[in-house]
């Protein structure tokens, strides 16, 4: 039972791990451009609108996280309708944007913090980690989640391919049932 565990983790970190890698690196990105854009409207048009100056940063910080994870994160997975897709991340990002705005203004009304570290913490810091953490996953299975093909010139995640037709030859020959597969995620068992 203890290897099955093992194998499995281990198979979603090889699965997941250049995702993960590129997501981080767009994120990072996006959090200096979120950081810089809210520093900026903290300390000039919205010095009084703590939750305002996080939302309009957050969506700034959006629109280039869109470009980048369509285009280099997740090409291998963007769906074929942009709009679709747009909407999509734009929801998911609502979202996101909800959790950061939230954590200035629990910061802010509840707690009674409202220096600008505490609320930089509480929107760039606190905010940005619990609103990552639900954008990864969003992304990965609602806004990215076209079906895997090996395009040509398509230098990405070939393996994931080969880990996905192994797991159902392996299924096939065992006699298992058909593994169910979500779009874009490979059934564990």
């Amino acid at each position: 039972m203890i290897s099955t565990i093992s194998d499995r983790l281990r198979g979603l970190v090889s699965l997941f791990w250049r995702e993960v890698a590129k997501f981080g690196t767009v994120g990072g990105i996006a959090f200096v451009i979120d950081s810089a854009v809210f520093i900026w409207l903290l300390n000039g048009p919205l010095h009084s609108g703590e939750v305002w100056a996080k939302s309009l940063a957050t969506v700034v910080a959006s629109i280039f996280s869109w470009v980048a994870n369509r285009y280099w994160t997740f090409r291998h997975r963007k769906q074929a309708n942009a709009v679709r897709e747009a909407i999509m991340f734009a929801i998911m990002n609502g979202i996101g944007l909800l959790i950061a705005a939230g954590c200035v203004g629990f910061t802010k009304y509840i707690l009674d913090m409202t220096d600008k570290v505490s609320i930089f913490v509480a929107g760039s810091i606190v905010g940005l980690i619990l609103g990552t953490i639900f954008r990864f996953f969003a992304y990965r299975f609602w806004v990215f989640n076209e079906e895997l093909d090996a395009e040509p010139g398509f230098e990405g995640d070939h393996e994931l391919i080969e880990l996905h037709h192994h797991h159902a030859e392996h299924r096939a020959a065992s006699g298992a049932p058909e593994a169910t597969v979500e779009r874009g995620a490979v059934d564990g068992g």
